[in-house]
């Protein structure tokens, strides 16, 4: 019965890996077409509909937020679903499915970096050389083996907008540890989905949402669905359910898997081809990230 509950777990983690990589396929595919505000918007208004329902069957009810909360809840909406998706749309119209997963992928490490510098923790040689190699991989797979072209001007806008992804949700991540000593974490994510979708819709409309929302195709909005069902509502609440009951040093190495899936997708769905370069990346990212986040106690297992 143990063995089939934890095996349960496992599969669902290794599933929201799949369904986070298959976030990268569904964006590409949709930001060709409709707008980077309002694929954020729909995304968003889809997902908060569904977690106000799963927190209110999970918990009761959606808890009031106290005076104190508020700020950082607004925070936590503005940085991990208004920037990051704002920019992980944008960056998507530009590069391949399989180059921005390689560059998200960093996100743990900069976690690290940035938790040693604001919030003290310490940074050991293990995850310094995590840190290393992790970038060294991002560096490769980003300028497709030609290191030479990482100092050349050309290099492009579309990784830039994925990079600031990666800065959006470090600072989401840092702020998420001080809101969820007060608040579940899905009560959490449904608050700053809801904060983000509230933000976007002022943007999309501008964009000319509900002047072209009826000219969207059947498969925009099948990918605008996915992402706001499987990429945000199933993965966030099994991913936490991961957490709950594994740990969330266990449960954050299934993080790894999402590049290989984002990259398997984008090679079976669009196409994009799988290159030496990005091989030697992702082995080099995905061994960082798992460095990075080894814990130093050996378990007593």
């Amino acid at each position: 019965m143990e063995f089939s509950s934890s095996m349960k777990i496992y599969v669902k983690l290794l599933l929201t890996a799949l369904f986070w990589g298959g976030t990268f396929v569904a964006g590409r595919i949709v930001s060709q077409n409709v707008e980077p505000f309002s694929i954020a918007f729909l995304r968003f208004a889809i997902a908060s509909i569904f977690l106000i329902l799963l927190t209110w069957k999970t918990e009761g009810k959606l808890p009031a937020l106290k005076k104190l909360q508020i700020i950082p809840v607004i925070l936590l909406g503005m940085t991990g679903i208004f920037t990051y998706n704002v920019m992980f749309f944008k960056g998507l119209k530009i590069i391949q499915a399989s180059r921005a997963s390689l560059i998200i992928a960093t996100c743990p490490v900069f976690i690290s970096i940035f938790s040693a510098f604001f919030l003290k923790e310490k940074l050991n040689l293990t995850k310094g050389l995590g840190i290393v190699i992790s970038v060294c991989g991002a560096i490769v797979a980003i300028s497709k083996g030609n290191i030479n072209q990482i100092f050349d001007t050309s290099l492009g806008l579309g990784e830039l907008y994925i990079f600031c992804c990666v800065l959006s949700w470090v600072a989401y991540s840092l702020l998420g540890k001080a809101v969820m000593n007060n608040l579940s974490p899905l009560a959490s994510v449904s608050y700053s989905a809801i904060v983000g979708a509230v933000a976007l819709s002022i943007p999309a409309y501008f964009e000319g949402l509900f002047q072209n929302i009826m000219n969207q195709s059947i498969l925009d909005w099948l990918c605008i669905s996915y992402l706001g069902v499987f990429g945000t509502v199933i993965g966030f609440v099994w991913y936490y359910q991961g957490v709950e009951r594994l740990g969330p040093t266990k449960a954050g190495l299934f993080i790894n898997f999402v590049p290989i899936f984002a990259i398997l997708c984008a090679f079976l769905i669009l196409h994009e081809p799988i290159t030496p370069s990005l091989v030697v990346g992702t082995v080099l990212v995905i061994s960082g990230v798992y460095l990075t986040n080894r814990t130093s106690k050996v378990s007593a297992t």
